[in-house]
């Protein structure tokens, strides 16, 4: 049990974080999945950026396979195999995240996501500061945590300046940002080992699944 509660809160207009969204049971069937979709064809892998540097965390693509800095529907980058798809069920649980984080304020009925990116960030691993621009609908993200906490930094919309608010995502929270945060600049800072759920079956390091509507065709 928690000794200080973490009440939900609203980071900035449209940014919705939901501690604890996640139960232990639906954090345990979400690292089976991800264990699952991590496999190849079209596993894990770390993505190479333009300038030849290699992202420290590793990624698996549902539904649409995102690389520097589109999406495809095979892996372009890597060996041509097709993308994993995107499952109907993944898809429900976005819209109940959206639902649970905006209430009336977005009807969630119409949030229609088609790819998913699931990150694994060792003890080492970052993520710089970045927006999500590389899909044509302005749809909210869906961002659910699993095991070792993550330092996360929710940006402005402008630059990678002041202001932001920084945050501990932990296993099970659920982040929803869209509207005027959708393109919030945001990143990982850090992974606090050893802070993760001892009962939903990863080891170490943490694991991220963003839901996103790419409006592709």
């Amino acid at each position: 049990m928690e000794m200080i509660p973490r009440p939900r809160t609203e980071l900035a207009p449209g940014a919705v974080h939901v501690p604890d969204w996640l139960d232990p049971g639906q954090q345990r069937m979400l690292v089976r999945a991800c264990r699952e979709w991590a496999t190849g064809p079209a596993g894990m892998r770390a993505a190479r950026m333009p300038n030849g540097a290699v992202m420290s965390a590793r990624t698996v693509c549902l539904g649409w396979h995102w690389y520097p800095y589109r999406y495809s529907r095979t892996l372009d980058d890597q060996d041509g195999s097709p993308v994993k798809p995107f499952p109907s069920w993944l898809g429900d649980l976005g819209r109940r995240a959206v639902a649970d984080a905006y209430g009336d304020d977005f009807d969630a009925a119409d949030y229609r996501p088609d790819v998913a990116l699931i990150n694994y960030y060792d003890d080492s691993a970052r993520m710089g500061l970045h927006q999500d621009k590389d899909e044509r609908a302005p749809d909210p993200v869906v961002s659910l945590s699993l095991g070792d906490t993550g330092m996360f930094r929710l940006g402005n919309t402008e630059n990678r300046n002041r202001p932001w608010t920084d945050v501990e995502l932990c296993s099970g929270d659920l982040l929803v940002f869209g509207g005027p945060s959708r393109m919030a600049y945001h990143g990982v800072l850090r992974i606090l080992p050893g802070t993760r759920e001892p009962d939903i079956g990863l080891d170490r390091g943490r694991l991220n699944i963003t839901m996103r509507v790419s409006g592709l065709d």
